[in-house]
């Protein structure tokens, strides 16, 4: 597998996972993708181009996330909500039982931060915009993952106008970014933000019962298949 990812070594600190599916159409994120690399201690991951086949390493994303503090979203909004390899890279690593759940506290007390942009301007997202609503409305998935996991969710930074932003306005933007990311976690902002929130799952919303319907189905098999030959 080829990965374009490079490594923080083991003190931890920041994960960034870049997601777009076609960096060379990209104005911004490619931008902002090349200022995390530059900025030293940042573990960066262009996704799609560590997992072109869609095939996520999952043991390999838990050792990653196990030496941060931060974990990073860096993508474009694409129909309202992710790119599809961020979202599946999501369903495969934060594991039930390992993410959230009993037992699953590998993510408590980190901070997720979302660094998005969109193709349209911030005032097409408002009631009386083609998109119908504020942009705050479709960030809750987000919130409520981290928010499952025991992660803090800071606030978005977010370009609005991705593609039609002035040039002093996108460097600025990226600009912002590299501090951020070379600065944290010394935010001023953390300090009044709340600790994270706590989503205990009952084991009893999560029956184990897999494994006896697994069992049963193969008894069911086998008396089958003793019946066909005594016929």
């Amino acid at each position: 597998m080829t990965t374009t990812t490079s490594a923080a070594g083991d003190t931890g600190g920041i994960y960034v996972l870049a997601a777009h599916p076609h960096w060379r159409d990209s104005r911004v994120n490619r931008r902002m993708l090349a200022a995390a690399r530059g900025v030293p201690g940042v573990d960066v991951n262009d996704i799609y181009g560590s997992y072109p086949d869609f095939a996520i390493d999952v043991e390999a994303e838990h050792a990653r996330l196990a030496k941060a503090s931060l974990v990073v979203l860096l993508h474009p909004i694409q129909w309202y909500s992710m790119p599809a390899l961020q979202k599946l890279w999501l369903d495969d690593v934060l594991s039930y039982g390992w993410a959230y759940g009993p037992g699953g506290a590998a993510l408590q007390g980190k901070d997720f931060w979302l660094v998005a942009t969109t193709g349209s301007p911030e005032a097409s997202y408002h009631p009386q915009g083609y998109h119908r609503y504020f942009f705050d409305a479709f960030l809750p998935p987000y919130e409520q993952t981290a928010a499952l996991c025991g992660m803090r969710f800071l606030p978005p930074l977010v370009l609005h106008g991705a593609r039609s932003a002035a040039e002093d306005e996108v460097a600025a933007h990226v600009g912002v970014f590299a501090q951020r990311l070379g600065s944290y976690p010394q935010w001023p902002e953390l300090e009044e933000l709340d600790a994270c929130v706590a989503c205990p799952v009952p084991e009893t919303d999560r029956p184990a019962e897999a494994d006896g319907l697994d069992e049963a189905a193969s008894a069911a098999n086998e008396e089958q298949n003793s019946e066909k030959g005594m016929a």
